[in-house]
């Protein structure tokens, strides 16, 4: 029987459907976004299959040619999102940004397929070539010199936009004098204490600036461009994305995929030791310009567990770090430290808690068998959501929802959540 809040959720994923691909949320974030898609699509499996293919399907029409899935696909322009299409100008139909987003959709595809029958494969079938094709340009585009580290070159890549991560590589962006002006839309609809600074929107925007007028060329935004720093979120999530392609290629007998992509993960999980800061005894975001560490630990530090990257030893150690911080606030898991100086319980990505970071942790540490932190992070997640309502992200101090309500992905996970029914990843 759906409880109260399984109706409300529904309910949000129907009013955010635009028909065929979903919103993240009302005028806030008016397109249709690469990682929010694929939550989405999660959230859709629980109670229309068709549907949540449908979402993967309609994303994967805006894959570039040479295979990138940009972040954001520009459907319609809507004067309530900056920068839209003729601020990116792409050159491609649909327009679309000129960079990607974390690769989930290979993870959600498995979890689908796994928690579906015979068609549900048939209909992943037509896919493959397409994730693969996405994971090619990551491991190319991203990591040119083959190190097993991938770079991203706007913090917007990360999909983790304002972390602290990226303090050390937007502090060296010189911005130009002819960047000309501009109006943001987002601090009209939220609280502008909540979002980045004017000066960070400024660094967005050259980087941008770098990347259209040089044609978003991928490589050379990578060699040469504003930005280009390792971030363990897309790092470990591209391990973990690259697992399960591997068992869908597998299931669909796709063997001549099956080398490359273990060559793929043999290679990455020598490049995530780049990651690994002995000062701070922890994965951490890394210059790759300069080399120099960021000394902060986030969210996405905690998805080594979810990766199953790095050794045992690092692995306790981010145990240890991950019981520390949780003692620290009242909901988990912020976003970044507590402890340390640049944490903001309420600024975008600087502190908050994020509903859809938390599902992927909590899928890591019950894979490593941390069940008492991940029954935690669950739990915290669920108590959020029913004080504060389907929010964007939420404070760890006070569990007060923030940024956009009415959100895609919360609704999302606690729908799988909810039911189960796709929340165990079969081996």
């Amino acid at each position: 029987m759906e409880s109260r809040l399984d109706q409300e959720a529904i309910r949000i994923l129907k009013a955010n459907d635009r028909g065929g691909f979903t919103i993240p949320t009302a005028r806030l974030y008016p397109y249709q976004w690469n990682w929010d898609s694929a939550f989405a699509a999660l959230g859709f499996a629980e109670f229309d299959r068709d549907r949540a293919w449908r979402e993967i399907e309609t994303l994967f029409e805006a894959q570039w040619p040479d295979g990138m899935l940009p972040h954001i696909v520009f459907r319609q322009n809507d004067p309530d999102y900056f920068p839209g299409p003729a601020i990116w100008q792409s050159n491609t139909e649909p327009p679309s940004s000129g960079h990607s987003q974390p690769p989930v959709t290979a993870s959600v595809v498995l979890r689908m397929v796994q928690g579906g029958d015979a068609s549900d494969l048939e209909r992943a079938r037509p896919l493959f070539a397409k994730m693969l094709a996405f994971h090619r340009w990551y491991h190319e585009m991203r990591d040119p010199d083959g190190t097993g580290l991938v770079g991203i070159v706007h913090p917007w890549e990360s999909g983790r936009d304002n972390c602290p991560d990226w303090d050390i590589g937007m502090d060296r962006i010189a911005v130009p004098d002819d960047l000309g002006p501009y109006q943001r839309r987002d601090t009209e609809h939220i609280d502008p204490a909540e979002r980045p600074s004017t000066a960070q929107y400024d660094r967005y925007l050259t980087i941008i600036k770098f990347g259209r007028e040089c044609g978003w060329d991928h490589v050379e935004m990578a060699r040469n461009g504003p930005f280009f720093m390792g971030d363990p979120g897309v790092q470990f999530i591209l391990m973990r994305a690259d697992r399960d392609l591997l068992r869908l290629a597998e299931l669909l007998g796709e063997t001549a995929a099956q080398e490359q992509i273990g060559r793929w993960l043999e290679r990455a999980s020598a490049g995530c030791q780049l990651l690994w800061n002995p000062e701070v005894n922890a994965f951490c975001a890394r210059d790759l310009r300069t080399g120099e560490f960021s000394d902060g630990i986030t969210s996405a530090s905690m998805l080594a567990f979810y990766a199953g990257a790095g050794t045992d030893e690092q692995r306790a150690a981010m145990a240890v770090h991950a019981a520390r911080i949780l003692d620290q606030v009242a909901f988990g898991f912020p976003s970044f430290d507590p402890a340390h100086p640049r944490f903001e319980a309420k600024r975008y990505w600087r502190g908050p808690v994020w509903a859809i970071i938390n599902f992927l942790i909590v899928d890591g540490l019950n894979e490593a068998g941390e069940t008492q932190l991940a029954e935690r992070i669950r739990d915290d997640t669920r108590r959020l959501v029913e004080t504060a309502g389907f929010f964007e992200y939420f404070d760890p101090q006070s569990g007060e929802g923030i940024g956009g309500s009415d959100f895609t992905w919360t609704a999302a996970v606690h729908l799988v959540w909810g039911s189960g029914s796709t929340n165990s990843r079969a081996a």
